[in-house]
């Protein structure tokens, strides 16, 4: 097509100059080497490129129903970098729009308690683990003089069997949720 001037292209599209130049920044459209646009090309990029504006006044036709697209990988593979390194915007736009949505999934659940700190999770457990290592810690104290009477060994053995036990499904009872 033809080659035009900035200035020239901002005509052509009924936008102005700064809207070119905002285009070509970002990269939805390009430049030849000598500054100049390529009309073709440059209006190919523009649709292909550039979203609807929120509050515009162009009416567009509803699009016909389509199944909903599987969500966007997590980091979108290099091949699908375009020309000047920058994503598709309709493809940067839907892994924008899904990870907003993952971060509002987020956000609810943790107004309804589903979620917790990490931090609150971390100290907890530590609180947990400090107190089970303390209790073991205190069972030779308690035990000693209970131990020292007995001279059958297969009553000592019981005994601190008994009392190992009844510290660890005190631990266990106390974790869980209706204990």
């Amino acid at each position: 097509m033809a080659l035009v001037s900035l200035r020239g292209y901002a005509k052509h599209r009924g936008v102005t100059l700064r809207a070119v130049q905002k285009a070509i920044q970002s990269g939805r459209i390009r430049t030849t080497p000598a500054g100049q646009i390529d009309t073709g090309q440059a209006d190919a990029d523009w649709e292909r490129n550039t979203g609807p504006r929120a509050g515009s006044s162009i009416a567009f036709p509803s699009p016909p129903p389509r199944r909903p697209a599987p969500p966007p990988a997590v980091e979108p593979p290099r091949a699908e970098l375009g020309g000047a390194g920058t994503l598709d915007y309709a493809r940067a736009r839907a892994v924008h729009e899904h990870y907003k949505a993952r971060k509002a999934k987020l956000e609810y659940e943790e107004k309804l308690g589903k979620l917790l700190s990490r931090d609150e999770v971390t100290v907890a457990a530590f609180n947990r683990y400090r107190g089970l290592r303390d209790r073991a810690l205190n069972l030779p104290d308690q035990l000693a003089p209970v131990l020292a009477a007995e001279s059958d060994l297969r009553r000592v053995h019981e005994i601190l069997t008994t009392a190992l036990r009844k510290l660890l499904l005190d631990f266990a009872d106390a974790a869980t949720p209706n204990g």
